[in-house]
């Protein structure tokens, strides 16, 4: 039987098409995570800083209690919580429909009243060396601000809606009006800290704008440092790609030495394969072990079951021959007499 060159195909297609085709299983990125858009790899998560209520008879780790920050100057102090609605339940917010009161994610008190800076988000979002996360639709802000009043905080209905008769058709059928009042929202940018003595993240109230319309925080948390991304399943993991390439390099070198061995050195049976005399005495060498280690065994047995060598030290052995002279030379005086 002659080996053919193209025995080499099949395998080489195999193992190229499993390095180069993609996962079938589709994944998603989980919330409160983002990958560096700067293509670096980096791999932030941050649900670990998400306050969450503790349930009895449960353990988890993180964070129980939402977040503050001081105004300083600005005059109030806010109240917040990563990625998730505050832990804290609020309610009464100004211009926010009660159902949506669960939603909110920031919020400060002034003068009795509440008012939300920003609703739940979980779009942690990496632009360039920022990592960034954007809360909206809080209350009300802006000139516009006034018109609220007009509105009922239990249904945040228009007045003019509330109105059927009122003739402003300015807005067509096709387009339906939509909420034209400015709300309040939050930015916060993360930063890398990498203090070991700091356990929790730490938000630090950057600054508004005139119409306090949008709110700025920076967020210290030693898990806004890059990581590497873990591995997704489904996904081809590098110990895979590292396996399939040492396949591929094991099987060039047996089918291009089994090839060239018959056809060059027209070599038959074990000796077709490459380097075979290294490989026959590295075999060698193991069997020697082998049989080496096991005639050890045998000794320690056989000591333990209390065998003993004997001593042929030449005193002891003419001791013995003396003996054995007197003995004889006494058994013939016996016999003579």
């Amino acid at each position: 039987m002659r080996f053919s060159p193209s025995a080499l195909v099949p395998f080489l297609a195999v193992a190229a098409s499993a390095v180069q085709d993609p996962p079938s299983t589709t994944t998603h990125v989980p919330a409160c995570t983002a990958t560096s858009s700067t293509g670096s790899g980096a791999f932030f998560d941050l649900r670990p800083d998400m306050a969450a209520i503790q349930v009895e008879g449960t353990y988890k780790y993180g964070p129980f209690k939402d977040y503050t920050s001081k105004g300083y100057d600005y005059g109030k102090n806010f109240t917040m919580n990563i990625c998730g609605a505050v832990v804290d339940p609020v309610s009464d917010v100004i211009g926010v429909t009660p159902p949506l009161w669960q939603n909110v994610s920031a919020y400060y008190t002034t003068k009795g009243q509440v008012y939300s800076i920003g609703s739940e988000s979980m779009e942690l979002q990496s632009r360039g060396r920022k990592l960034v996360l954007q809360y909206t639709g809080g209350s009300p802000c802006g000139p516009e601000t006034t018109a609220v009043a007009k509105r009922d905080p239990q249904t945040d209905y228009d007045y003019e809606q509330k109105n059927p008769d009122s003739n402003d058709n300015s807005s067509s059928p096709e387009e339906p009006e939509k909420d034209k009042v400015r709300r309040k929202s939050t930015t916060i940018s993360f930063l890398c800290d990498r203090d070991p003595g700091a356990t929790q993240a730490n938000v630090y109230f950057v600054g508004t704008d005139p119409d306090e319309c949008a709110y700025f925080f920076e967020v210290r948390s030693s898990h806004a440092c890059a990581h590497a991304e873990p591995h997704k399943p489904g996904s081809v993991g590098p110990g895979s790609i590292f396996g399939l390439i040492l396949v591929i390099a094991v099987l060039v070198y047996l089918l291009g030495g089994i090839f060239y061995n018959r056809t060059v050195a027209h070599a038959r049976g074990w000796r077709q394969l490459p380097n075979y005399s290294l490989w026959a005495g590295i075999w060698s060498f193991i069997c020697d072990l082998f049989v080496m280690a096991l005639s050890a065994c045998f000794r320690s047995v056989s000591s333990r079951r209390g065998y003993r060598h004997l001593s042929t030290s030449p005193s002891r052995r003419d001791r013995n021959v003396d003996a054995e002279n007197r003995l004889i030379d006494q058994l013939d005086e016996e016999w003579e007499d």
